[in-house]
């Protein structure tokens, strides 16, 4: 068989989204934003460009190199789907002006059986001997060691398929080493392992990761021993899965702010990761059978569509099947709770001058969290003969846990304080009289007259004292927090973000903290906001909305004849 060779303009990552954006190829949200900003970068080169001989270097290996080692494929050589070049390209192609690769940790969240264990090990392999790296330490990681040989047995079974592979690389039974070539060595890589010290780490492939208990303190291992490395890469292969609060959830939260801050200037920015999460956009899609490819790209080529058809099929009438299919076939973590708002419906990039809008009366809103967490607060006002609400926004932290938690949670408190959108409090608890001062600014310093203020009515009662002493008692107004008090404003809060009559002047945090928020519905359809299981996911700043949204709603025709005789 002649050996693959690709023109030199082949690039496959724009072929890839000229399909997504015709609808030839149906992907989820997360891969059409994601998708688009590679195509972006491809035809709009800065620091970083598209080098077609990169991208295509690394296809060429896997389809002239690699073979399949198992099933009716096996021995026969590799050849990639559309997605998959796409995802290798992507991953390899992106280079600076001294070829060095720009992204250096790529996650691949998939359904299963779409082909993870085998793109990971053609990533390791090529790291190990085709990546133009001296003495270059691959590892397979996982926190069992069951689980980090999958990948690299198969890596092994790859090596002993093709005779140009075996050339240069030694399978021994513990390592597979090309030390006469390059001196390199691939191994799995466990937390029980006693070679966790001085790792020099080129390429880590972490594997299924949602299954990763206590993950965090090998994850951090794994990427400070990239650190002696110009160009390493962290590869990650994983679906959903049933522990909460882990690496996983960690990692699949931070490329979700890396992919909605795409297109955003004020949004999280990771420009040297990139995320590839196939899923279905809600839980209601795994009914439709055109929408399954969305969490499984392979569908009908490397996954069995028949297979996957019956168990939909068991699952529709067995209802307990249900979970166990959303999680591992169409990627929605099992516990996961059902998400507000999608990013369509939250995202409004609109913006206001205050100065020039003139507004003279606001509805405050505040959720003062605990003393260790973040504080919010809002002022909503509104203006004659315009429908939009606009909103101005303040976030308080602690100072000394800022710098703890940019560093732990992956969060950028410390760009949110520069630009303004946020301030701290001295020490490590929120001084809440910071909210009342900032509500005597909008008094004094916009011209904003504070007319009523929404308050959790379980807030401190010292605050509530200070604010009724400093605006007046008949300012504060108590929100009684459950769905017979929330459910309709959350409801019409909706409509209204969706309608795009929420003006919360892009607020970066705003957003945030709105697409962090989950509902939670009682049997009669009513629903309250609730925090999700990762805490590091703050809905703070929506639960401030909501309080003086909902005593918009409340006294709408009061304010409204308020505003109208200015």
């Amino acid at each position: 068989m002649s050996k693959v060779k690709y023109p030199d303009d082949y690039n496959p990552v724009l072929e890839y989204w000229r399909k997504i954006k015709s609808g030839e190829e149906k992907v989820g949200v997360k891969i059409y934003l994601t998708y688009k900003k590679l195509a972006y970068d491809c035809e709009h080169p800065n620091e970083y460009f598209y080098s077609p001989a990169r991208a295509n270097h690394i296809l060429e290996f896997a389809e002239n190199y690699c073979r399949h080692s198992k099933g009716k494929l096996g021995g026969q050589r590799v050849r990639l789907m559309l997605w998959e070049k796409a995802a290798l390209a992507g991953a390899f192609g992106f280079i600076d002006i001294n070829g060095i690769r720009k992204f250096r940790r790529v996650a691949l969240i998939v359904g299963k059986k779409n082909g993870k264990s085998l793109l990971a090990s053609i990533v390791g392999l090529y790291l190990q001997i085709a990546d133009g790296e001296n003495g270059p330490e691959v590892y397979a990681v996982a926190t069992k060691r069951d689980q980090a040989k999958i990948i690299w047995q198969e890596a092994k079974r790859m090596v002993n398929k093709s005779p140009t592979l075996r050339r240069r690389i030694n399978p021994l039974s513990y390592e597979l080493s090309s030390e006469s070539y390059n001196d390199g060595t691939f191994k799995p890589l466990a937390s029980d392992s006693n070679t966790l010290d001085g790792l020099n780490v080129h390429g880590a492939l972490l594997d299924e990761i949602h299954q990763w208990k206590s993950g965090r303190e090998l994850y951090d291992i794994i990427v400070d021993g990239t650190t002696a490395r110009e160009q390493p890469l962290i590869f990650i292969t994983s679906t959903a899965g049933r522990i909460r609060e882990d690496i996983y959830d960690f990692i699949y939260d931070e490329g979700k702010r890396i992919i909605n801050g795409y297109f955003d200037d004020e949004g999280y920015k990771d420009e040297h990761s990139l995320f590839l999460i196939y899923e279905l956009d809600n839980k209601n899609e795994w009914q439709y059978e055109e929408l399954w490819i969305k969490a499984n790209p392979g569908l009908n080529v490397i996954k069995n569509l028949s297979q996957l058809r019956d168990k939909v099929n068991k699952a529709k009438q067995n209802p307990d099947l249900v979970k166990n299919l959303l999680c591992k076939e169409f990627n929605i973590p099992e516990n996961s709770v059902e998400s507000w708002l999608d990013w369509d419906t939250l995202n409004n990039e609109a913006t206001f001058d205050v100065s020039e809008l003139k507004p003279r009366y606001c509805i405050g809103g505040a959720d003062l969290s605990s003393t260790t967490d973040l504080t919010a607060a809002k002022a909503l006002f509104m203006l004659p003969d315009d429908e939009h609400i606009y909103v101005l926004s303040m976030y308080w932290i602690p100072e000394e846990l800022v710098a703890k938690k940019v560093e732990t949670d992956h969060i950028p408190y410390d760009i949110w304080i520069q630009k303004g959108y946020m301030r701290t409090c001295p020490g490590r608890k929120i001084d809440y009289k910071c909210v009342t001062q900032w509500f005597i600014e909008i008094q004094q310093k916009l011209d904003i007259y504070v007319y009523k203020v929404g308050f959790d009515n379980w807030s401190a009662e010292y605050w509530v004292r200070e604010m009724e002493e400093t605006f007046g008692k008949c300012v504060m107004e108590p929100v009684i927090q459950g769905t017979k008090t929330l459910s309709n404003p959350m409801k019409n809060l909706k409509v209204d973000l969706e309608s795009k009559l929420i003006n919360y002047n892009n607020n970066p945090i705003d957003k945030w903290c709105l697409s962090n928020t989950a509902k939670k519905e009682d049997v009669n359809g009513n629903i309250q906001p609730v925090k999700t299981s990762v805490a590091t996911r703050r809905i703070d700043g929506t639960a401030a909305l909501l309080d003086a949204y909902t005593i918009l709603l409340k006294i709408r025709d009061e304010y409204m004849t308020l505003i109208s005789r200015r």
